[in-house]
């Protein structure tokens, strides 16, 4: 079963809506890297309509312009686009989708697909937030920014419920930047104040 993995740039106080002046002055070779082995894992991106216009805008001009970003470029332009929007969509873009139906439910078809590797959410705040509450987000590949943005989108939403994960991997950049791969994880038991005061540090 293909795996979905949310990649996304955040801050330290959990703003996931990218501003750039907070987040290229951290972009360096580890982050790079960071990106590429994410967009290896997987064939399909799945990207809401903000997402896809951003890329959209960009990617193939830079594919044409053959520059130093073309290989990556080529490779966005190459892999299949499912894109989540609630308004029909001309397509400008190759190998470009508009997803059917329900997303949960398509997300389950593509998590099915025996021909499909992995799915890579990048950005796409919504789409991974409706995911996150239908436990459908196998890995959340966060890339925290040493800055506290105070402003903008946050990731985790308002509900009724914590959504608990598990450390699979970190990595400290020398910018400051904290790569953290989450996966879900069941709820801990219940436990008190009675279940830890022992470990309470003692008075001097």
């Amino acid at each position: 079963m293909a795996k979905v993995i949310s990649t996304l740039f955040i801050s330290a106080d959990g703003v996931a809506e990218i501003d750039p002046d907070w987040h290229f002055p951290y972009f360096d070779d580890n982050m790079g890297r960071a990106v590429t082995e994410d967009y290896d894992t997987s064939d399909v991106l799945l990207i809401g309509r903000e997402t896809y216009d951003s890329f959209a805008g960009a990617w193939p001009d830079r594919e044409a312009a053959g520059g130093e970003d073309a290989g990556f470029a080529k490779q966005l332009g190459d892999m299949r686009k499912v894109v989540v929007s609630r308004q029909p969509l001309e397509f400008s873009w190759r190998n470009s989708e508009l997803i059917q139906g329900d997303l949960t439910d398509a997300v389950r078809a593509l998590k099915a697909d025996s021909g499909i590797k992995g799915i890579l959410i990048p950005g796409s705040i919504s789409v991974v937030q409706q995911l996150l509450a239908a436990g459908l987000v196998d890995e959340l590949r966060l890339l925290v920014h040493p800055v506290a943005a105070r402003k903008g989108r946050r990731l985790f939403d308002e509900g009724d419920a914590p959504y608990h994960l598990r450390v699979a991997a970190t990595e400290a950049y020398p910018t400051g930047v904290i790569r953290v791969i989450y996966t879900p994880a069941p709820a801990p038991g219940a436990v008190g104040y009675d279940d830890v005061k022992d470990q309470v540090p003692a008075g001097s």
